[in-house]
This record gives C-alpha cells, structure tokens and sequence, in this order.
C-alpha cells in the first residue's frame, strides 16, 4: 500500500511539474503575440491562474507619475477591485515588496495585520495564502506580482510556486521593458511625422506670386484625391516639396513616403530597385529583396525624373499603374501594392512621345492631374522672401548673423536663377558660410549673378548688344569691388586706365546707391 502512495505522490510530482513547464511555456509565448500591454499580461494571468490553479493573480506596475502602483492585468477580480487595488511605495505586503525587491509569502492572510485586502476581492480570507514577487529587470523594480493559493499537500509547496512565479515575473520584466522602448520609438515616430507633415505642409513652402498660389491651390484639390500626379517644372523648382505636400495632406500621411530618382540608378539596376527580387535571380542576389514599390505598400511612391524611364520599364510601370500589381525579378509571384504614384519632370515629354522614347499610353496614365511649377525668374516676387528665408535658416545653423545691403539684394533680384530655389538656396549658404563679414555688399557676390543670362534678353537683339550689356555689368562690378578706382578697376579687367574710362563714358555708367 505504501509503495501505490508513494508511485501516486510521485506521479502527482511529475503531472505538477510537467504544469509548471507548460505554464512558463504558455506565459513566454503570450508575451510576445503583440505590443499590447494589457492585452498580453491579461492572457499571461489567465495562463498561470488556469494551469497552476490560483484563484486571484495580479499585475502590479509602478505609476512613474502618481508613484503608485496600478492593477494592470489580472485573474479572479471584478471591474470594481481593480480599480480599488492602488498602492503607496511601501504600502501593505504589495507595497513592501517593491519598496524591498524580494518576495512575501503570507501563508494564511485571515491572520495577517499587514494584508490590507484593498480590493475587496477577499469576503473569507482565512485559509487563503499569498505570494508575492517583484517585477524586477536588472536593478529597476518595475512593479509586482501576486497570487492567492488554497494550498494542501497534494497542490504542491509554496517554493515551487515562488520559483516559477519568480520566472514569470522575469519574463513579465522583460516584456514591459521592450513595450517601453517600443512606445517611446512609436512616439518619437509620431512626433517626427508631425514634424515632416509641418515641414512640408504648404504652409511652410513659401511663395506669393500668382503663380505659385495656382500651385498651392492645386496641392489642396488633390491632395485628398487618390489620383495620379505629374509635376512638372525645371531642375531646382522644388517638386520634391510638393510631392511630400501631396503626401502629407492626403489620407495616406501616416504610411511611407518613398523617393526614386530614375535618372540617378543605372539602368541595370533600375527593374530589382524599383520591384525587388528573389533570391538567386542574378549575380550577388543572395536573398530576397522588397523593391521600392512594395515599400511604399499603404503611402506615396515619388518617381522623380520619369522622363529618363527607360523603354523597357515604362510597360511595367505602366502595369502598376493600370493593375496595382507587378512580379519581382526572378519571382512568377504577383505581388498586389496599394500605392499613390507622384511622378515628375523637366522634360518635355509631348516631345519624346513624338520621338518614340516615352510610351503614349504611359504618358496619359500618368497625366491624370498635371501641375506645373514655374521658374524662379517667373515669380520675381517671391525671390526677396525666399533671401530671407534661407538667410535666417542658414544663420542659425552656423550660427553667424549675416545680411545683405541693398545693392546686394538688387543684384540677387536682377539675377535670373536658371538653377531656380535650388541655386538660390546654394547661393545664400555659401555667402553666409565665406562671409567675413556680417554686411554683405555687392562687391562680395561672384562675378556669374551680374551677368545676365543671353537667353533673358531681347531676341531681336544684335550679338554686338549683347556683348556689350555683359562688357557693361563686368566693369561696373569690377568698378564697385575697387571703390570706383579706375585704375585699380582696369588692372582687375586686364586693360588700360583709358580703355576703362572711354567704356565708362560709353555706357554712362555710374555709381549704384
């Protein structure tokens, strides 16, 4: 009889300790389903309360805040004694075991003066024992975990219940520690979308002429739309803004914003960049690769330069457009993307649709809803705002307080950018970068921005008159850099101190105040 007991007991022993394993099993697993808090600790305790047959169970975490601790997740308790169960540092046994950092077992709680029973969870607490461990990561005492136990022999010792509680506790830990570094990324990406969606609204792309309000205005009509865009414009015109103005404004703002400059890749590489690839399609694919469409999968997709597309691509591009759907190289998979095409260029594409190197059918996909960007030198008004602009941008970020005199700013208004804002804002950096001073005068602006481009001048015009205006501005301007010396201004231009002041008297020129 006493070996049947004692084949029992040990078989309990093993069923007990084959519970214990499937426990810490079934708590790991459930702690890395998501990144939802309570959702996890929840279904942690409901896993520890149902295998290991404790009646109540407890997740404590420390309030960084209020420097309380809350229920977080539970097993066996009502709406009403969570909300009841909060706890000072030091506070009751749960209390004490975060202010300690080492466990409590309270075999009987009807007999002990120091279990508080906050939550009312407890009408009949004789007979009934408490564990309580802390949550612990490293050093940091994160919060607590608790469990009510009837115990009898044939459950088991209080040890082996502290032991496996200990580990679960671990496990917990770890959990809330990466759910703490996963919120405050989750925040800070937030944030930094709330910062692009700032940055690139259309508030923060400046421009008063007409013109550019005819931009603004379109950007606003079809921003909310899903409708394929075409800006185009010269290099340097700020396309890229629009589209990321597009993108920000629409329903899509909170997916990627994905940038692909086709004339930048060679041609080669242009298919696996734009559809990915599978393993071993060719030479060096050594996995598979998602290409820029599928990164883009929920957002906006901004193919830049699309004029420079080659003959063999634009029917696959073409294909995404019209089916939403494309293979990656090597791959027989179809691959369905939702995507919002922002498409640009400067070139003409009417004309190499009449040559034969742009694809017609491609050309009207993507021409749903054109907007075109006007040049600097069409929207005068707008360059002074734009000085200012990049003058305080780049002060601040070298920290230098440099501005111009009027001659200057009138010669920068004269100009007429054929590199646009892009020229413009390289212009500005790099006055307020050299500058030794914090006065910038004309005499300290290269030569190029006095020359008036030929093609800005009268058509009807003679080669002699325009090599005459560009004579007349190179000898003004090398007349302001000397203080209107003539020699010293002749001596710069590499002629005569007479030659100078018969083209002085030629031109009329005269001093600018």
């Amino acid at each position: 009889m006493g070996r049947k007991i004692n084949k029992t007991n040990k078989t309990d022993l093993i069923l007990r300790k084959n519970r214990e394993l499937t426990a810490i099993l079934e708590v790991s697993k459930v702690l890395t389903r998501s990144f939802s808090l309570e959702y996890n600790l929840h279904s942690a305790m409901s896993t520890i309360g149902n295998l290991l047959e404790m009646q109540r169970g407890c997740v404590f975490l420390l309030d960084p805040s209020s420097r309380e601790l809350r229920i977080v997740a539970s097993h066996g308790l009502t709406k009403e004694n969570i909300e009841r169960g909060k706890y000072r540092i030091g506070e009751g046994i749960v209390g004490r075991v975060l202010m300690k950092g080492i466990p409590m077992v309270i075999p009987n709680i009807g007999k002990e003066p120091l279990f508080l029973n906050k939550t009312g969870s407890r009408p009949e607490k004789d007979g009934i024992s408490f564990l309580c461990v802390p949550i612990k990561f490293k050093n940091e005492v994160l919060g607590v975990l608790s469990v009510d136990r009837i115990y009898s022999k044939e459950l088991g010792a209080v040890d082996d219940d502290l032991r496996v509680l200990e580990i679960v506790a671990s496990l917990i830990a770890q959990f809330v520690k990466l759910w703490e570094s996963y919120e405050e990324v989750e925040k800070e990406k937030q944030r930094l979308k709330r910062e692009l969606k700032g940055k690139y609204s259309i508030e923060n792309i400046f421009g008063q002429s007409d013109r550019m309000q005819e931009v603004f205005e379109a950007v606003h009509r079809v921003a909310p739309s899903k409708s394929t865009v075409l800006l185009r414009g010269e290099s340097g015109t700020g396309k890229e803004l629009i589209a990321k103005a597009i993108h920000y404004r629409s329903p899509r703002s909170k997916g990627p914003f994905i940038k692909f400059n086709c004339a930048s890749i060679p041609e080669g590489l242009l298919e696996s960049e734009l559809f990915g690839h599978e393993k071993g399609a060719f030479t060096g694919a050594i996995s598979s690769r998602k290409g820029r469409f599928e990164l883009a999968e929920g957002g906006t997709i901004f193919l830049d330069e699309i004029g420079d597309l080659p003959a063999v691509l634009q029917p696959k591009i073409l294909r995404v457009l019209q089916e939403k759907e494309f293979e990656r190289v090597g791959g027989d998979r179809t691959i369905k993307v939702d995507v919002r095409i922002v498409a640009a260029t400067s070139k003409n594409l009417e004309k190499l649709v009449s040559e034969g190197r742009f694809r017609d059918d491609l050309y009207y996909r993507l021409d749903v809803i054109p907007i075109v960007l006007p040049p600097l030198r069409e929207r005068e008004e707008d360059t002074a705002l734009l000085v200012e602009h990049f003058l305080k941008k780049f002060n601040k970020e070298n920290n230098r307080s440099v501005s111009l005199d009027k001659n200057a700013l009138q010669v920068l208004l004269s100009y007429d950018w054929p590199g646009n804002v892009r020229e413009l804002e390289n212009t500005i950096e790099r006055l307020v970068i050299m500058s030794r001073s914090d006065k910038i005068t004309a005499n300290d602006l290269p030569v190029s921005l006095s020359i008036p481009r030929i093609k800005s001048l009268d058509i009807s015009a003679s080669l002699r008159a325009n090599v005459e205006e560009i004579e007349s501005v190179n000898i003004l301007h090398a007349l302001e850099k000397t203080g209107w010396v003539q020699a010293k201004a002749a001596r710069l231009l590499g002629i005569t101190s007479r030659q100078i002041g018969y083209k002085i008297k030629k031109y009329g020129l005269t001093a600018r105040v």
